[in-house]
């Protein structure tokens, strides 16, 4: 089991409580097992890093960029926080929130290949 920095609690269930509109649409494609019968998990701390969607049995992790994480900085610090997750054997998958909004069911398709 991943690290889990408990100093990120509180954040982490603010972000579950005030998830993106990109988050809110995968969610409702991922929650209760829909995939596969696989669990996932909303704004989950691994680390010091809160990723937005987990799924143990998998040893996924699920990313969604807004534009903040195309610049040089959130991409630099995309880069040391994805190196750590992969460090802990998880797999990083990233999507950008245009991604979900104009092609849910391949962003979907893809999650369901990696399961």
């Amino acid at each position: 089991m991943p690290f889990y920095n408990t100093k990120l609690k509180t954040l982490s269930r603010q972000l579950r409580n005030n998830m993106t509109d990109a988050e809110r649409l995968l969610w409702s494609k991922i929650r209760a097992k829909q995939l596969k019968g696989y669990q996932f998990y909303r704004q989950r701390t691994i680390g010091n890093y809160i990723v937005d969607f987990y799924c143990p049995k998998a040893k996924l992790v699920i990313k969604l960029d807004g534009g903040q994480h195309y610049s040089n900085k959130g991409l630099e610090k995309d880069k040391i926080s994805d190196d750590y997750i992969e460090e802990q054997k998880l797999k990083v998958l990233r999507f950008s929130d245009r991604d979900v909004f104009e092609n849910l069911n391949g962003v979907v398709e893809r999650i369901y290949e990696l399961l």
